[in-house]
């Protein structure tokens, strides 16, 4: 039986409730959303990256990787991505932000976009992804 495994990578907010910000089992491995806090100091409440869409994506998807790389994986192994914004206004820019950033990435991972307003106040962007390491 292959046993599930919580990843926490050093450095991120701890989560308000009884959630893993990765769960790896076997070859498979699931990030779960995040968005642009900067690394966290303990005893310190959370900061977001900044004010506009390209900090907080950018924050985001380091946030991400962290979370891969403490899972034994990168993007080279992400199949898919499911990226939430708060604006519909902000798919362009996030476009061209994504474009840049995964520029070198051989094989880019399936995406998809959607518009939510459930994040909180001052958040953006949430991303989550889906790594097959092997």
């Amino acid at each position: 039986m292959t046993v599930k495994i919580a990843v926490h990578p050093t450095g991120h907010t701890t989560p308000p409730a009884k959630f893993s910000h990765g769960v790896r089992k076997g070859n498979i491995l699931q990030v779960a959303g995040q968005v642009g806090f900067l690394p966290t100091t303990a005893g310190q409440p959370p900061a977001v990256a900044g004010p506009t869409l390209r900090e907080q994506t950018l924050q985001t998807l380091a946030n991400v990787k962290a979370v891969l790389e403490a899972g034994g994986a990168g993007w080279e192994d992400v199949v898919m991505l499911r990226v939430y914004l708060t604006d519909t206004a902000h798919f362009a820019e996030l476009n061209t932000i994504y474009d840049d950033y995964f520029a070198t990435l051989q094989g880019p991972p399936a995406a998809r976009t959607t518009v939510y307003v459930g994040l909180p106040e001052g958040l953006l962007v949430e991303i989550d992804a889906l790594a097959v390491l092997g």
